[in-house]
């Protein structure tokens, strides 16, 4: 006897799932690109004519609605997340996140009336509690940064609901082809000043996914611009990429938010990147302080730590008689972290000094010399 042909049907109604997605492509449509912005640098450094002259940009990620370059990584996931079919009406949305991907997920769960529970080490700053609070998220604790992973698993399991889980797909759920990734964005808004194609982007590693996405887009588009990936104490990334292995762990927490991980996160891709550099806490600290001075408006440690990667590889182009511009992120405002890393008492409870570094960086502006 034949065997007979059988038809197997497990479709849901895609009419919420639609519409959802309508809601955040009309969101983004209502949002203006984020600006980038040209540092302030000695005139002195200019070489043998206009056309050698160093210059850096910060591409301005502070002006999302969300305050943060987690906005676009928010809206991927969430997007990936309703196109798999993961996400429906009433879904509880789960993360694990030290803050500002929360925020931003906050934002969107509540665009969507969906619950969101962000999993964070206990020690993330009170501003980004209450910003996540303000989306009406609600913030799940634990004690060390290792355990937001099976948290945030378990968490979603109790509840039904779906762990977004950025540190995985981070780098999956971007378009690194273009789509309006910050890539494109970049060089788009670079077409028209002197070095068009940046000598060096520089970036931190958080999830990987916006190294992940940048190297990829250079490659794609076969530009010459290298990727410098920066990255804080306490983070398994630097001594992963240096050593070329992907099993590295800490065990400790990364005192700079936003960036370094306790272990090679799914998402990094040190085949596309470059160039890698670690950075002292101390560092990072000094430079969001004195970026924050000369732009006359505060910003995150993780941008101190672009900053920090930033002007060496400006002191180095200089020293080699090369023109080029660099371009890196303000990830973040500072004004989220007036009681951390702009606090001095805060900063000398965690035994960090950033004098020696403070007087690097004005020695490096006075005469472009970076040790």
């Amino acid at each position: 006897m034949t065997e007979r042909t059988r038809i197997a049907v497990r479709s849901q109604p895609r009419a919420w799932a639609d519409n959802a997605i309508r809601l955040i492509e009309a969101d983004a449509r209502r949002s203006a690109d984020t600006h980038l912005l040209r540092y302030p640098l000695p005139s002195a450094w200019s070489g043998e004519g206009p056309g050698a002259r160093v210059a850096l940009y910060l591409k301005d990620e502070t002006t999302h609605i969300t305050g943060s370059l987690k906005h676009r990584l928010a809206r991927s996931l969430f997007l990936y997340a309703l196109c798999n079919g993961w996400i429906d009406e009433g879904t509880t949305v789960v993360e694990a996140s030290s803050g500002s991907t929360a925020v931003s997920e906050a934002y969107f769960a509540a665009l969507l009336r969906l619950p969101f529970i962000a999993v964070m080490p206990a020690a993330t700053s009170a501003a980004k509690i209450a910003l996540i609070e303000s989306h009406g998220g609600r913030c799940h604790f634990v004690e060390r940064s290792s355990e937001v992973y099976a948290e945030a698993a378990r968490v979603a399991a109790e509840t039904g609901g779906h762990y977004l889980d950025q540190f995985t797909n981070a780098e999956r759920a971007t378009d690194w082809r273009g789509n309006n990734n910050i890539a494109e964005s970049i060089y788009q808004q670079m077409a028209d000043e002197s070095h068009p194609i940046p000598s060096w982007i520089v970036v931190g590693a958080g999830t990987g996914g916006t190294s992940a996405t940048i190297g990829r887009y250079i490659r794609y588009r076969r530009h010459a611009t290298r990727l410098c990936v920066v990255d804080p104490q306490n983070s398994a990334f630097f001594p992963a990429y240096a050593e070329g292995r992907l099993d590295v762990t800490t065990g400790a927490s990364s005192r700079i938010e936003g960036i370094g991980r306790p272990r090679v996160e799914p998402s990094f891709l040190p085949s596309v990147v470059d160039r890698m550099v670690s950075v002292p806490d101390a560092a990072s600290i000094a430079a969001a302080r004195h970026v924050s001075t000369v732009l006359g408006r505060r910003v995150g440690p993780s941008t101190g730590t672009n900053l920090w990667g930033a002007f060496g590889l400006l002191a180095e182009m200089v020293a080699e008689g090369r023109g080029g511009s660099v371009v890196t992120l303000l990830a973040d405002s500072g004004d989220r972290y007036s009681d951390t890393y702009f606090s001095d008492e805060w900063v000398a409870a965690q035994g960090l000094d950033p004098s020696g570094p403070a007087q690097a960086l004005i020695e490096f502006e006075r005469s472009c010399r970076w040790n």
